[in-house]
């Protein structure tokens, strides 16, 4: 299938999450895998690295945006490592690479890419993250999945 076609999913916590953050960003990538989305995501520890487990583990592609000059840095489930350089500033470029947002807890950094998705119109699905005028709160994964991915799908649509 063309990767024009597929919907792109963000999923963004704290690369210092609580256990159950932990659970729930891992059921999120393998649910976006099994959907054929495409996870992106900071590529790091954390949030990041269980969603990428999540995703990878389910057959599915994950873009990871890394902050520094090296490849390498990226989890090991991470499909595509791009080398962004940019530090937090790599945030937009999530943002603007997917179709929808999913935030899993998170620390100021994930509040970053909260506000940056919104400004830029893209729906946000928050588990257990900053309650924010836009985010579309639940409390479990499979519910955010379904919303970002119809989000996702009207997007494209156009």
């Amino acid at each position: 299938m063309h990767p024009a076609a597929l919907p792109y999913v963000a999923v963004v916590g704290a690369s210092q999450a609580t256990v159950s953050d932990l659970e729930d960003a891992e059921v999120v990538g393998r649910l976006l895998a099994q959907a054929g989305a495409v996870v992106v995501c900071g590529g790091r520890g954390g949030v990041m690295a269980a969603a990428s487990r999540g995703a990878a583990e389910a057959g599915g592609t994950v873009i990871g945006m890394l902050p520094g000059d090296g490849r390498a840095d990226a989890n090991e489930w991470v499909t595509v490592a791009i080398a962004t350089g940019l530090g937090e500033l790599r945030n937009g470029l999530i943002v603007r690479s997917a179709d929808a947002m999913i935030a899993v807890g998170g620390a100021h950094g994930t509040l970053s890419e909260i506000a940056l998705a919104l400004q830029a119109g893209l729906p946000v699905y928050g588990l257990h993250t900053w309650e924010i005028d836009g985010v579309t709160a639940t409390d479990r994964p499979q519910a955010a999945v379904d919303g970002a991915l119809a989000s996702a799908r009207a997007r494209m649509r156009g």
